[in-house]
């Protein structure tokens, strides 16, 4: 089983900047995608950013221009800077991975969330 632990949420005024990380740990799995997801209240979670085990990445619309994915692989960590915030990007923020172990692939684990509160 790989485990996330998010770290870096908090509260910020519109128009700042927060970075969060997500660091992976386990034995024997290698990881392909990995992702943040957010989801405000009252509304399902959704994809913010992912990348894969290549570096190609993806960006929902609302965060294109001001959210940069990274990661590290050899540390098994992903960053996620956020510029320009706005409002509306409140919520708690979740870490995902995609891996696999030994022939076994498309596991996914979560993170246990960290809180972004961007005030007007």
């Amino acid at each position: 089983q790989v485990q996330l632990v998010e770290s870096g949420g908090g509260l910020v005024q519109a128009g700042g900047s927060l970075r969060l990380s997500c660091a992976a740990s386990g034995s024997g799995f290698s990881i392909n995608v990995m992702g943040w997801y957010r989801q405000a209240p009252g509304k399902q979670r959704e994809l913010v950013a992912d990348i894969s085990s290549s570096g190609n990445t993806n960006y929902a619309d609302s965060v294109k221009g001001r959210f940069t994915i990274s990661r590290d692989s050899a540390q098994n960590t992903m960053y996620l800077q956020m510029n320009s915030l706005k409002p509306d990007d409140t919520g708690v923020y979740y870490c995902t991975v995609v891996w696999g172990w030994g022939t076994i692939r498309g596991l996914r684990s979560w993170g246990q969330g960290t809180q972004v509160t961007v005030s007007s």
